[in-house]
């Protein structure tokens, strides 16, 4: 069984869940007994383990959705020979879709997210959304398989592409390394990157953009106590308009109390397990999350989680248990807000129940979302598809 995975995100070329979600798939699949044959394909510069696709010459200044799809007809030019082609994300799902139209290719689709459910990109990609929302609506409808990273992501797939057959729809979660991501105590490490780790903090990581629910967190830290840190790890904005807004509210929480810390990067790993480890409680403030892998993430540094309660994040954040949930309702931001607060400050005043939801997340990660089960579930949609 040979497969074609084609992706936009690749090392070093990672910034989002999607990204990290398809590096660990296929080593876990590599790394399968009798496991299938991948050729990765990828959008960017050359990679030495990876078949990498440039923007084509001639759409250099075009919008970045067309540039996406010229990315797309390269990649489906170069698939012919595969048994499966794999998508992640809506900008490679155009060259599965081609490879299935042309060379006749099963294809499935990993949805990691839906662009219906994202309005707001169209301030990041301008016309190009109306573009990325038909090319992920025509790739689902006729892929042979949908492959959904949570339960709530599946009930979202089948809501908003009702004329999908339901059977065709599989859940195969998302996973982490618990290896790569393990309690680490480095205090020098956190202490490096101007952060107090002697003071409790709470910890956001994730990339800056609407879906992510920074400016609800910045506003929550207002009421937190003021003994208590803040470090925002938060890079990629999606629009200089939305990182103009997180500065201005990171610089008027910084004027109002101290140990506000914002590492304005996407942290190598050696850096990032310590600062999590070293959090007295996560935050997760999504207001659109299929599954929220950054979650698992910090479970597996044995650190406890507040999150919003939306789309797959509570099966992977068991409420009272390894963290706490907050209800998410659009129409009520600041009952969220105060909410985020509340449960944060809970456990900031509570260390020694932190520790245990962390120790807790922890197990459940060894348990139920392990690489090696995942990959294995993966190649059982494949040999469906396949048979």
């Amino acid at each position: 069984m040979r497969i074609g995975i084609v992706t936009r995100e690749w090392p070093p070329d990672v910034y989002g869940g999607a990204g990290v979600h398809v590096e660990h798939l296929v080593a876990a699949l590599r790394a399968l007994p009798a496991g299938p044959e991948l050729d990765v394909h990828c959008f960017g510069a050359p990679r030495p383990d990876a078949t990498a696709h440039g923007v084509p010459p001639g759409l250099a200044g075009a919008n970045g959705a067309l540039q996406a799809l010229g990315v797309d007809v390269e990649m489906a030019g170069a698939l012919a020979d595969v048994d499966l082609v794999h998508s992640h994300t809506w900008y490679a799902n155009g060259a599965g879709l081609f490879a299935n139209l042309v060379h006749g290719l099963p294809h499935v689709v990993s949805a990691h997210s839906l662009e219906p459910r994202r309005p707001w990109k169209a301030d990041q990609l301008g016309g190009g959304y109306r573009l990325s929302s038909w090319v992920e609506r025509t790739a689902y409808l006729a892929a042979d398989a949908v492959i959904a990273v949570s339960a709530g992501m599946r009930d979202d797939v089948l809501a908003v592409y009702p004329e999908l057959d339901p059977g065709r729809v599989h859940v195969v979660h998302n996973g982490v390394d618990a290896e790569a991501y393990r309690p680490v105590h480095e205090p020098g490490t956190v202490r490096a990157l101007g952060v107090d780790p002697d003071r409790p903090y709470a910890l956001f990581v994730g990339r800056i953009t609407r879906q992510k629910g920074v400016p609800h967190l910045l506003a929550a830290a207002e009421q937190l106590p003021e003994d208590a840190g803040l470090v925002l790890c938060a890079g990629a904005a999606d629009t200089p308009a939305e990182r103009q807004q997180v500065a201005d509210a990171v610089e008027r929480l910084q004027a109002k109390r101290p140990g506000v810390v914002w590492i304005e990067q996407m942290l190598p790993r050696d850096q990032l397990v310590p600062l999590i480890t070293g959090a007295t409680v996560f935050v997760c403030p999504s207001v659109y999350e299929p599954l929220g892998i950054v979650n698992l993430e910090a479970a597996a540094c044995g650190t406890a989680v507040v999150a919003s309660a939306v789309g797959g994040i509570p099966e992977v954040v068991a409420d009272g248990r390894t963290g706490l949930l907050v209800p998410y309702d659009p129409d009520d931001v600041r009952a969220f807000e105060e909410g985020l607060a509340a449960r944060t400050a809970e456990l900031l005043a509570d260390p020694d129940r932190a520790t245990a939801m962390g120790a807790a997340g922890r197990e459940r990660v060894l348990s139920e979302f392990g690489w090696p089960a995942i990959a294995q579930q993966t190649v059982e949609v494949y040999t469906d598809v396949l048979r």
